[in-house]
């Protein structure tokens, strides 16, 4: 994994966690530019790479849009945009990173069951993870 893409990573989740949390909402503006960024990135530092991230995004946005449109009002297109940012910087390492945010988030979501929880955080958590296992 490349320090660059860590380094710009991390910060995006810290913000899509906060502001989820607070206004129930990851902004495009926020997934977009992560994109942008983590597409140049990979492009000067590792082209070789970028095909398999790129087909790692597909993926794991494709997965979370498909349970969007499964159960209407239950997750975000925040949360599949930035599933997607996550499948970009992770590679494969995103399985690992989605695997995690969905345990921790069935976890929660168990505990306090009558109250709806933002996915965000728990991606951003998993990405965290995704980035010391990738």
């Amino acid at each position: 994994m490349c320090d660059l893409l860590a380094v710009a990573l991390v910060p995006v989740l810290a913000a899509a966690a906060a502001i989820d949390l607070r206004r129930r909402i990851i902004p495009n503006a926020l997934t977009g530019g992560a994109a942008a960024a983590g597409l140049a990135l990979l492009a000067l530092t590792d082209p070789a790479a970028l095909p398999g991230h790129v087909a790692a995004a597909a993926a794991a946005g494709s997965f979370f849009l498909l349970a969007a449109l499964a159960r209407p009002g239950g997750m975000g297109m925040g949360d599949v945009k930035l599933a997607a940012v996550l499948g970009l910087y992770l590679g494969a390492a995103v399985v690992a990173a989605l695997l995690i945010a969905l345990l921790a988030a069935t976890a929660v979501g168990i505990v306090g069951r009558r109250t709806t929880i933002p996915l965000g955080p728990f991606l951003a958590l998993g990405g965290v993870v995704g980035l010391c296992a990738g």
